[in-house]
């Protein structure tokens, strides 16, 4: 079974950057797509961005379009998201999570989550 780690959340003020990183085990049929979601307390696990293990294009949500990026380095089986001008609304934890397509990805239906890492935005 593909296994996923987080790292890189913390606590951060607003208007600071993070990157988060997700390393798998192995990259196989059932992750060819990667994924970040994130839950914030008392709400639903949302879709934040996806990628194929190939590159580009990317995908997100419409609302975090150009302060959040996603990327890989299959080299390394790790995928990461840059997240810039961070908001207090953007406190959650964030999960990493494999799928075989980016459209089970969108619908939050992966294969595989990763246990999740902490991120925190002071006002």
């Amino acid at each position: 079974q593909v296994q996923m780690v987080e790292s890189g959340g913390g606590l951060v003020q607003a208007g600071g950057s993070l990157r988060l990183s997700c390393e798998t085990s192995e990259i196989s049929f059932s992750i060819l797509s990667m994924g970040w979601f994130r839950q914030a307390p008392e709400k639903q696990r949302e879709f934040v961005a996806a990628i194929r293990w190939s590159g580009e294009p990317a995908y997100y949500t419409d609302s975090l379009k150009g302060r959040f990026t996603i990327s890989v380095d299959s080299a390394k089986n790790t995928v990461y998201l840059q997240m810039t001008n961070l908001e207090p609304e953007d406190t959650a934890v964030y999960y990493c999570a494999g799928a075989t397509t980016v459209l089970d990805l969108q619908q939050v239906r992966p294969n595989t989550w990763g246990q999740g890492t902490q991120v925190t935005v002071s006002s």
